[in-house]
């Protein structure tokens, strides 16, 4: 395990990690360092545990908050993908539907679909977009 140096609140520590898990932690301390200045731009003078059970607390703090927000977002992607699943079976059915009535149509007559069935199905293929498009806009989870 390779030995790194590092440095948060301007205290230098020695730690070990994994071969190939420099970079994570690097951004770790980057992260918990961020969290030590602003503590010690508060109080200047702390114990080096202090500093850093509180710093860590803080980054804790954040990742709480950004679990309850990926909570939320995953609530509404499930929200949306069943509006977008119920979309979809309307217009299946739909389209069903015309195919029905085109198959039923006397041979020698032009079957005319309506306006407001070629209109409705516009309207639902429009919001089926929509949908589609907000949800590759959202992380899947």
């Amino acid at each position: 395990m390779p030995e790194s140096e590092i440095t948060i609140g301007g205290r230098r520590f020695s730690v070990a990690c994994q071969e190939g898990q420099e970079p994570a932690l690097e951004a770790a301390v980057r992260m918990l360092d961020t969290e030590a200045a602003v503590i010690l731009d508060q109080i200047e003078r702390m114990p080096t545990e202090r500093m850093l059970l509180l710093a860590g607390l803080m980054l804790a703090d954040k990742i709480a908050a950004l679990e309850g927000d990926v909570a939320r977002v995953q609530d509404e992607l499930v929200t949306a993908q069943s509006a977008l699943a119920a979309a979809q079976g309307k217009l299946d059915d739909r389209a069903r539907r015309i195919a029905e009535l085109e198959e039923a149509a006397p041979p020698a007559q032009v079957a005319v679909i309506p306006t407001r069935v070629t209109d409705g199905l516009a309207e639902l293929a429009t919001r089926a977009e929509a949908l589609a498009d907000t949800l590759e806009g959202h992380p899947a989870g």
